[in-house]
């Protein structure tokens, strides 16, 4: 069973940083890239970054660009996004995406084949 589990959000102040963890099983991880998305209420899934780990490529949204890196363990089938300068329109349900192949370029949220249930990352003002 493919399982996409995210972890470590939570509230923190502007400025400040989280690490997001999306931990995978059931699918090799190698195989796969791995995206992340958010979704802050009222408004559509966006897309964050994706890695490609075997491929050594990662991809982010040019408005998020400099202020998240994601990067894997690829023994620990982990994909991680540090975030940090956040800001308080950074506040979101953030999820993890697996999708087969490697991509060259971002890709929007309907191209990927599973999601984790998302962790929520509240930044206040």
């Amino acid at each position: 069973e493919v399982q996409l589990v995210e972890s470590g959000g939570g509230l923190v102040q502007a400025g400040g940083s989280l690490r997001l963890s999306c931990a995978a099983s059931g699918f090799s991880f190698d195989d796969y890239t791995i995206g992340w998305f958010r979704q802050a209420p009222g408004k559509e899934r966006e897309g964050v970054s994706c890695i490609s780990s075997s491929a050594g490529s990662t991809y982010y949204s040019d408005s998020l660009k400099g202020r998240f890196t994601i990067s894997s363990d690829n023994a620990k089938n982990t994909v991680y996004l540090q975030m940090n300068s956040l800001k308080p329109e950074d506040t979101a349900v953030y999820y993890c995406a697996a999708v087969l192949g490697i991509v060259s370029g971002m890709l929007s949220y309907g191209e990927y084949d599973y999601w984790g249930q998302g962790t929520q990352v509240t930044v206040s003002s």
